[in-house]
């Protein structure tokens, strides 16, 4: 199956792909974005080409001000819906009450299981039922994605993973949406690369790792956080 969808959409343009994934599963076809520059990029291409694709974000609760402000503007700009989906309130409740706000910085362990639940278990959540999951991963922004493929298979999920920027470097990613005006987070401008919720967060040097602004207090062979594999 998964050799038979690239075959359909190879060597087209993004927008064409995203068309011909939309109408192979129909209805069952979802696009998560978490606002960052290559996110951008690909809500742009779905809604002023009206994809029937569905968007949604993940709301962690510890996002970033300006994160807020980039949904906000995207609304405004395409006056097209974004689901939101948020953590059980009750698991976020039992884990802030044993441990804290701050039990992410203790172990790896701790941090995985605060992105477990507030990141996987809405995705989770936000996938159930879908058949086809667009990201806007690519291929530069760590050594274990140098391989990424652009789709394949999701065992953890049960779900095709679509990566239409696989191959994009981040200068063809800014330049995309400076030409065509798309929102974007001004943190990128002050040495955010990956922004995700803010206490994990943080600018770095022109000669770091891109992975370095995520989880700073980790080594790079434990960067993710349960979301991709990859």
């Amino acid at each position: 199956m998964t050799d038979k969808l690239i075959e359909k959409i190879i060597h087209k343009p993004i927008n064409e792909q995203l068309a011909i994934l939309a109408n192979e599963f129909m209805g069952k076809i979802v696009f998560s974005t978490s606002f960052g520059q290559e996110d951008q990029v690909i809500t742009d291409l779905i809604f002023k080409n009206n994809i029937d694709i569905k968007v949604f974000s993940l709301d962690t609760g510890r996002l970033f001000e300006e994160t807020y402000k980039v949904l906000q503007r995207t609304r405004q700009k395409y006056e097209k819906p974004i689901q939101v989906y948020f953590p059980e309130h009750k698991q976020v409740e039992k884990l802030m009450t044993e441990k804290g706000p701050y039990s992410f910085y203790e172990s790896v362990e701790d941090r995985k299981e605060c992105c477990r639940i507030r990141k996987v278990v809405p995705l989770t959540k936000a996938l159930a039922g879908m058949d086809c999951w667009i990201t806007g991963l690519r291929a530069e922004q760590s050594e274990g994605r140098k391989d990424l493929p652009l789709i394949t298979w999701d065992e953890h999920f049960k779900i095709y993973k679509f990566n239409p920027l696989k191959d994009w470097n981040l200068e063809q990613v800014i330049g995309y949406l400076k030409t065509n005006q798309v929102p974007y987070n001004p943190l990128h401008d002050k040495g955010f690369v990956s922004i995700g919720c803010s206490p994990c967060t943080r600018a770095i040097q022109p000669d770091e790792d891109i992975r370095r602004g995520r989880w700073w207090w980790e080594d790079n062979t434990k960067k993710e956080c349960g979301l991709h594999e990859k």
